[in-house]
């Protein structure tokens, strides 16, 4: 997924900062990306680029920059202030050499390494077969390339370690890179926004009669250059070098063996563009195929009306025509109508008996309260432009803020449920604890084995012991008791009053030719169906590193889903009843549910047949470790939606029959 890396800024008081000025932010500039705010540079103004986790789609596995032997900035090696997001997301970012002079071309020298050892070489040998990507920021914006696949330009962001040429058993390192900067020409107007180094803003005046300019591209061409070390070595840091045409000969190109003495070289050339600004992320957000996702809105409504037109069948018709002429019947009819009848009616004594694990069923239902309503409300932010991906890792950590404070309706919903259950409102603390330790318990168990396994790996993207306390303290903090302080409120609040009496003994549930869970596994597919078409572009964005901001039609997406998942429940569950069997508790939660099984199922498929270059078992073990929480999720807030649904169906139902 990415590195985990620490930053000792990172506490659950830098977040609550960092949440505050975003909200701030968002609400202040609506045509701006959040987060982001647009910083002039005067001619000759010096700017350094930074550079983030190696990273590539074949391992998943992130390392540092400097884990290799490039060249070190001057005054060391520096960390940039990393919010939650970017640290869970393995954002580790470092202050680089790259040092350009704006609106100036140049080309400089950076250094020569040492010669290379065994252990440097069989390392960068490595990272290269294994298509690791340099990863730079300038002002805020990834470095992009472009590659040429049948007559098609093909945009990338980064570089490549190094690449080996088709028939060559040599690697071959890049060791020169040359930028291109495009600049968008900025008149001052009084006061702008800037962004200092660490992304603070801050007001800056400006000189109405002094051209400033903004940074709206970064760009480079990687190239392998073979350079005479001894001469280079005379050199200092940021002396000019000729400049170099690219690609090169395989003869002029620096090959990665031992002994070799690299020399690091690059080259700017600043560029003037008519983009603006605000529209410096456009190139970097533009995805294809929206008529993929509005096939996939059109197949979801297809399955919503299906859907909807045996509801409106069944109730509409079936239940309303039973319902008004039982009503219109007398009482002595009434009660030797009782003795004939069939279907859901033979259980109105049964239906709302208290369901088996009755604790486990209120725990999960909060929970898939709190997941949902996280995830619709960051989905909403990020479709009115809230979540920029300039604001790196804001999106994960909104998600976990948004999860944190949700824990009181969590704690509500569950509480409420358990003393409607029981008709009071003993343990419902213990039933509070299990409510915020359960999803995040299953999380922290399966996060823990991947970090073992990271850690083992040397990677970056290892969770350093100093976040697990932060996360820890901020779920102790703030979770927990939130998740208190909701149950205590569904524990004063009056239990749902059920609408008929339930009988003492139990009513005997007629044998079925086929068992009811093959209906609850197939019901899981349409919910899939509505959403295994976004699940594809989501997956590509998280583990080929493809942008993903099409919010809106996730959003829509998301809409369509829940309205599937109601329905899909409902029906489900009318069909238990009509068969006799009032035990529909849990299979109205996975009549629903049970689309995490295909969404699992689909990520497994995804990893087979998309991702064909990840390679060992280590990666493989990553991406079914984050896919089992991704469907456990899913599992949790989709079974709580079609429950709360049904849950409201029957009681409507069965509060329409006067049965004595």
């Amino acid at each position: 997924m990415g590195s985990f890396s620490f930053s000792k800024k990172s506490s659950s008081l830098s977040t609550f900062a960092l949440l505050a000025l975003f909200l701030f932010f968002s609400s202040s500039n609506a045509f701006y990306l959040p987060g982001s705010y647009m910083h002039t540079y005067t001619p000759g103004e010096s700017i350094y680029a930074k550079v983030n986790s190696l990273t590539s789609i074949e391992t998943e596995l992130p390392y540092s920059y400097y884990s290799l032997p490039y060249c070190h900035p001057q005054g060391g090696i520096k960390k940039s202030a990393e919010n939650l997001g970017e640290l869970l997301m393995g954002d580790q970012i470092d202050n680089s050499p790259y040092r350009f002079h704006v609106n100036v071309n140049e080309s400089l020298y950076l250094c020569t390494t040492n010669a290379l050892n065994e252990h440097e070489v069989k390392l960068l040998k490595q990272r290269t077969h294994d298509l690791y990507q340099v990863n730079m920021i300038l002002d805020n914006l990834p470095v992009r390339r472009f590659t040429d696949q049948n007559g098609i330009a093909i945009q990338w962001t980064g570089f490549p370690v190094g690449y080996t040429p088709t028939g060559s058993s040599e690697d071959y390192i890049i060791n020169h890179l040359k930028f291109k900067v495009l600049v968008h020409e900025y008149e001052g107007r009084g006061a702008v926004m800037t962004t200092g180094e660490e992304g603070m803003g801050m007001i800056a005046e400006t000189d109405d009669k002094k051209a400033g300019y903004e940074i709206v591209g970064f760009e480079v061409i990687p190239c392998s250059v073979k350079r005479d070390p001894q001469a280079m070595l005379k050199l200092n840091m940021y002396d000019k070098v000729e400049s170099v045409s690219c690609p090169l000969e395989l003869d002029k190109s620096q090959t990665i063996r031992e002994q070799e003495k690299i020399s690091f070289t690059y080259e700017v050339v600043f560029v003037k563009s008519d983009i603006r600004w605000p529209s410096r992320w456009d190139a970097y957000l533009k995805m294809e195929g929206a008529k993929v996702h509005w096939f996939s809105i059109m197949n979801s409504l297809m399955v919503i009306f299906f859907l909807a037109g045996i509801v409106f069948v069944i109730f509409l018709r079936t239940v309303r025509r039973d319902l008004t002429k039982y009503e219109e019947l007398d009482k002595e009819a009434q009660a030797q109508m009782n003795e004939e009848l069939s279907g859901w009616k033979l259980v109105v004594g049964d239906v709302f008996r208290e369901p088996t694990c009755s604790k486990l069923f209120c725990v999960m239902i909060g929970d898939g309260v709190q997941i949902t309503g996280m995830a619709v409300v960051t989905i909403i932010f990020a479709a009115l432009g809230f979540m920029s991906p300039a604001s790196r890792g804001m999106l994960l950590t909104g998600m976990i803020i948004l999860y944190l404070f949700l824990g009181i309706v969590a704690g509500y919903v569950g509480v409420r449920l358990w003393r409607t259950f029981k008709g009071g409102s003993e343990g419902w603390r213990s039933l509070c604890w299990s409510i915020a330790c359960f999803f995040p318990g299953i999380v922290f168990v399966i996060l823990t084995v991947l970090n073992f396994i990271l850690w083992g790996s040397k990677s970056t993207g290892a969770i350093p012991i100093s976040l697990y306390f932060t996360l820890l303290s901020l779920w102790f903090c703030i979770s927990v008791p939130l998740t208190l302080a909701g149950g205590f409120i569904g524990a004063q609040a009056e239990e749902i009053q059920f609408p008929v009496r339930t009988n003492q003994i139990p009513r005997e549930i007629p044998a079925r030719k086929y068992p009811s869970w093959l209906l609850i596994l197939g019901a899981g597919t349409l919910p899939f169906g509505t959403l295994f078409i976004e699940l594809f572009f989501i997956l590509s964005s998280i583990w080929l590193g493809r942008f993903y901001y099409v919010f809106g039609f996730l959003l829509v997406v998301l809409m369509l889903l829940v309205i599937v998942c109601a329905e899909v429940s409902v029906v489900l569950t009318y069909m238990h009843l009509c068969v006799e069997d009032w035990r529909w508790w849990w299979k109205a939660f996975f009549a629903s549910g049970s689309v995490a099984l295909y969404v699992f199922l689909y990520s497994i498929n995804y990893l087979v047949f998309d991702l064909r270059s990840l390679s060992g078992p280590v990666s493989a073990t990553l991406y079914l470790g984050y896919s089992l929480i991704m469907s456990i999720a899913i599992m949790l807030s989709t079974g709580a939606i079609g429950f709360l649904v049904s849950f409201y169906f029957v009681h409507y139902l069965f509060s329409s029959v006067k049965i004595d």
